[in-house]
């Protein structure tokens, strides 16, 4: 059986991990790596025993599928133009930078019966996926993405760059319509929105609180949910969940009548499982969990926040201090 040509377009910090995993991959070439900077591209090329490209326009014939983990400005041509060319593409999160832009590629994908799946790699984590079992209808939900400040990524806001993973996983927990957007943030080392906080109170009335920040002096991935009879939490870096719940141990537990169960899941690959499940999607032609219309909902939310902040920074802005 044929392996499947597949490449990567932008080999950098995120890049170059997808360029790894496919080419240890069983019934998978490497086809191509592509990079602006070439000495990068010819770094990884050399190391995966495969070829290097400066234009991502020479991979046109040359490959069935592809990761796209350029920045974030650049991700609707790229994926536009080799959905245009009938590849299948995995798109970084964020999708694109506008609604239209993401439409756009649902609708070429659509047309020409190519999959999209974008990049939202929490759904991988295992914990994440570990979780699904416990939750029921989770009613109000707090999450904190906090990072140390690195230079990468810095092309967009916070929101597009970390709180767009909470985003669509709460949108996935809680299963409802948002009905209404609060959010505020601020710049502090970049040109764009370093940090942020966003409440999202849904049609089903349930509530999110969901704070961002790269400006932090410690590094926190985790989500906390709350519903009838219980309370879940999802420590996302150490890969542990936290259940208190009506079946558990009773005598660590702080809450009378609910008992604790800790689950830790130290082995696994949340990456090499994204892109196995890419893999297989494509071979399968099945649609993927996190398709062009999933990766379109939590940018519509990202989108909704940062308008929101942009609204509240300009009315602040014209009022001015008082003396």
């Amino acid at each position: 059986m044929n392996k499947l040509r597949v490449g990567v377009i932008g080999v950098g910090y995120l890049g170059k991990f997808h360029a790894e995993k496919y080419a240890r991959m069983d019934g998978v070439e490497l086809a191509g790596v592509v990079d602006i900077n070439q000495t990068q591209a010819g770094r990884i090329a050399e190391k995966f025993s495969t070829t290097p490209y400066a234009a991502y326009q020479d991979l046109f014939g040359k490959v069935d599928a592809v990761s796209v983990a350029v920045p974030t400005s650049e991700h609707y041509a790229v994926s536009r133009d080799f959905l245009e060319h009938d590849v299948d593409v995995l798109i970084e999160k964020p999708m694109t930078t506008t609604l239209e832009d993401a439409d756009r590629l649902i609708d070429i994908a659509e047309t020409r019966g190519l999959i999209i799946q974008v990049g939202h790699l929490e759904r991988f984590n295992p914990a994440v996926v570990a979780v699904r079992e416990f939750i029921k209808k989770p009613m109000f939900i707090e999450s904190h993405r906090l990072g140390i400040f690195t230079p990468r990524c810095t092309d967009v806001s916070v929101v597009l760059d970390l709180m767009i993973h909470d985003i669509d996983l709460i949108l996935n927990f809680v299963g409802s319509y948002v009905r209404q957007v609060h959010a505020a943030g601020i710049s502090v080392v970049s040109n764009h929105v370093d940090i942020a906080n966003a409440r999202l109170e849904f049609e089903n009335g349930g509530v999110a609180n969901v704070t961002a920040s790269r400006i932090s002096t410690r590094n926190e991935r985790k989500i906390r949910l709350f519903q009838k009879e219980g309370y879940i939490s999802v420590d996302f870096a150490n890969r542990e969940i936290t259940v208190i719940g009506k079946n558990g141990n009773t005598t660590e537990s702080p809450i009378p009548g609910m008992g604790i169960n800790r689950l830790c899941f130290t082995q696994a690959d949340a990456l090499d499982d994204e892109l196995k499940s890419f893999i297989a999607c494509v071979k399968k032609r099945q649609a993927p969990e996190v398709n062009g219309p999933v990766g379109r909902n939590a940018l519509k939310v990202a989108l909704t926040i940062m308008d929101q902040i942009h609204k509240t920074n300009r009315s602040v802005a014209g009022q001015g201090y008082a003396s």
